[in-house]
């Protein structure tokens, strides 16, 4: 059977989502590229496996896996993609991280307004935009607002980062379905039984509530430091949708935030996100 020669980038959501429409905007022109939309982060792995096995004439050096960082990895001091497993995840805590931003708001909002202008039947209610040091405020209240939330799910992170205490026990010593072990006798079957429990409870049992306090305690203190704020790490560190979902509510009376990232997918620079264009490179050098 004949190699596929073309490109592939899987990424999380589905076809709608604005995974899938962020990588469209990296692509740029970059031809021959197939982006698969792979559901949600837990079911990611086995849908990409099923994937590739099912068609086994692609060219396994030819695709990258790319998602939300979200709590699974702290960011990088450097603006970069962050590195985990066979994935490459967003610097930023996930896509709609990268829309926060006063300035494209405001470009959003004075543009929708003119419109409203220059067509009194437009369904656009909500005035002219209030200025981008307004709308900085406004996201930058929300995230003041999110600062012990987002702590906690850190520290909830943090403890699961160790990849057998967030996982289901093994079912096989070997690698996987299909790999038979070198002995099917009971005996020799229960004894590697035993030690694949054995690790998996030596996970857990790390996995205690003295180390999630320590680690809300470390948190704590970095996102109540000046510079965190002066330099809006916020918005690398916290959870954009939780962000989106604590703007609307403080100001319900303002634009749909979907809305808005649906407008800014095709807006946005993609050129001021060192990771972002990282990731452009990579497909290119498939």
């Amino acid at each position: 059977m004949s190699v596929v020669n073309g490109k592939f980038i899987f990424c999380e959501g589905k076809e709608k989502s604005y995974d899938r429409a962020l990588i469209n905007r990296i692509l740029d022109g970059i031809l021959g590229v197939t982006i698969v939309p792979s559901g949600g982060k837990f079911n990611f792995s086995g849908f990409i496996d099923g994937y590739l096995d099912s068609r086994s004439n692609i060219n396994h050096q030819n695709y990258i896996i790319f998602r939300d960082r979200d709590f699974d990895q702290e960011p990088s001091s450097n603006i970069s993609l962050i590195r985990l497993g066979k994935y490459y995840l967003t610097h930023r805590a996930c896509v709609e991280n990268y829309f926060l931003d006063a300035d494209l708001i405001d470009s959003y909002w004075q543009e929708k307004y003119q419109e409203k202008q220059d067509n009194p039947s437009s369904k656009w209610g909500h005035g002219n935009s209030p200025g981008v040091e307004v709308i900085s405020q406004w996201i930058e209240l929300a995230a003041r607002n999110l600062a012990e939330y987002q702590a906690v799910r850190w520290s909830l992170g943090n403890l699961s980062q160790n990849v057998a205490g967030r996982s289901q026990i093994k079912t096989t010593w070997t690698k996987g379905s299909g790999e038979l072990p070198s002995s099917l006798v009971l005996d020799d079957c229960r004894t590697e039984a035993v030690q694949l429990i054995t690790q998996f409870r030596e996970a857990v049992d790390d996995i205690k509530p003295e180390k999630f306090e320590e680690n809300l305690d470390k948190y704590q203190e970095q996102f109540s430091q000046e510079e965190f704020w002066r330099q809006k790490q916020y918005l690398i560190w916290f959870h954009g949708k939780d962000i989106q979902k604590q703007m609307q509510k403080q100001k319900p009376q303002y634009i749909s935030l979907s809305h808005f990232f649906a407008w800014a997918i095709s807006n946005f620079e993609i050129n001021q996100h060192p990771d972002l264009m990282e990731l452009q490179g990579m497909i290119e050098q498939l």
